[in-house]
This record gives structure tokens, sequence and C-alpha cells, in this order.
């Protein structure tokens, strides 16, 4: 919040929950009792610690009461091979890299962590759906400056991003990806960065995760 200006919030979407089919489960509910029911010995790959899928993990590991293990990785393409031939057992990503995959029946989706079905893939249910109250994880993505930036020319790049965002070619190109394109003002997506720093830290310090 010192070091950037916000512009405006981009797009935002979930993050799909996929299992390697090995797992027997075929909804959250059986997947967090399998988990239980191998606690500490149940682990899930990420694309690398303090990253989104890492977080996503380990809110899902407090909401439900859940000890997984965590098996960092370098980038989305080295956590699937792994995924897909039974190495790890769960990962959180995006439906642009995972819905192919599901479609063949290499990895199960279990759900979304939004609290709207994804458009891209409405057969899938949220996590409070499936009776997880109080898991929420919104992927945004956003437009920031330099720090100290002059507001007359936030206010400039804020406007012509909104302009971008409601064509409609370009909310089809979003759309077509599992994400919704999101026009704020500057003041709104400042606002969600203040939100989102504020719940994230909360879950690194539970977590223990350290910068590294």
């Amino acid at each position: 919040m010192r070091d950037f200006a916000p512009i405006g919030q981009v797009a935002s979407g979930p993050y799909l929950m996929v299992i390697h089919p090995a797992v027997p489960a075929k909804s959250l509910s059986e997947f967090i009792a399998w988990a239980k029911s191998q606690q500490g010995k149940v682990n899930y790959a990420s694309t690398g610690a303090g990253g989104p899928p890492h977080l996503c993990a380990e809110l899902l590991k407090i909401t439900a009461g859940l000890d997984m293990q965590h098996i960092p990785y370098k980038g989305g393409g080295a956590v699937l091979p792994d995924l897909i031939a039974g190495r790890v057992s769960m990962f959180f990503g995006s439906i642009a890299t995972l819905r192919p995959h599901v479609e063949s029946g290499r990895v199960r989706a279990i759900g979304m962590t939004t609290t709207k079905r994804a458009t891209a893939m409405p057969n899938v249910p949220t996590f409070i759906e499936s009776g997880l109250a109080g898991y929420e994880v919104n992927g945004w993505y956003g437009l920031l400056t330099t720090g100290q930036t002059p507001r007359v020319i936030v206010d400039r790049l804020n406007n012509a991003l909104r302009q971008i965002l409601n064509d409609s070619d370009t909310r089809a190109l979003f759309l077509k990806n599992g994400l919704d394109p999101v026009p704020t003002s500057v003041d709104e997506f400042t606002n969600l960065l203040r939100t989102e720093i504020v719940k994230w830290a909360k879950v690194i310090k539970a977590a223990g995760i350290k910068p590294e």
C-alpha cells in the first residue's frame, strides 16, 4: 500500500480444487472425511510457498481442521505431471489450466472457491454449497503503478481500463477462460487490497508461512 498506487481491478474468478482419481472422494465432504481418516498422510501440491494455491489449501486446512503435508513446486507446469501421475493428491489452480484435465478424466474436480459457481464449469459446486461455511477465495487480478503517482494520472488510467473491460470482445475472452471482468473505481480496488491483506495475513500467521 506504500510502494504501489492501485489503478483498478481487472478480473476475478475462482480457484478450482482437483484431486487425483485414485483418491476415494467425489465431493468436498467425502474428501474432508477421507483426509481426516489419514491425518498427516495426505499431501497437496502448490506452485510455491505463499502463492494462491498454497494459501487456498492452508485456508481449507484451517476451516475444515485438516492435517495435510505441503509439497511446493516451482510453478504450475511442474505440478501437473505429478498430480496426473498420483504422486500428489490435491491441488488448487485456475479453470483455464485445469479444465482440460478434468474433461479428460486425468483429475477430478471437487469444488470452486467462490460463493457462486463458475459460468465456465457450472456443474462444479462451490465449497459453501458443499457445506464448508465461511470458505471463500476470490482470485483477482488488478493493475497498479508506482507509488505516489499523481491521482490525476491514476484516474486517467482507471477510466481507460474500465472502457477496455466493458468492451464486449474483452468480456467474452475473459469469460471463456473462467474469469469475470470487474471494472472498479480506484477507491473500490484500494479497499479490496486492504481487505485482502488483513484476511491473508491471518492465514499466513496461522499456517506459520515464512518468507523465502
